[in-house]
């Protein structure tokens, strides 16, 4: 269960969505619904009520260079929505 939650993805969108108790991470692209649900509620102490999940292939990338062509592949990564009891917050710039 260590390893389920890599990040949070911290972005305009996700951040207005914060003050309704809606948190996103990148998580493990093999760990379900109830892996990543009890994963938030040990890690950060909190009550989970509903996760989302999606998955998002990677694209590929082209830059050209004095060299030449350089081509390369960005990595595949699954994004969980995460919905938190009323009344719970996540607090990612505490220990910061």
């Amino acid at each position: 269960m260590t390893g389920i939650i890599y990040r949070p993805l911290v972005t305009e969108k996700v951040s207005n969505l914060q003050d309704k108790g809606i948190y996103a991470f990148e998580v493990d692209s093999d760990a379900n619904k109830i892996e990543i649900a009890h994963a938030v509620e040990k890690k950060f102490k909190v009550k989970v009520v509903n996760v989302r999940t999606m998955n998002f292939k990677g694209k590929s990338k082209t830059q050209m260079t004095r060299k030449g062509r350089f081509e390369g592949k960005t990595s595949h990564f699954k994004k969980a929505i995460v919905t938190l009891k009323e009344g719970d917050k996540i607090d990612f710039f505490a220990n910061v």
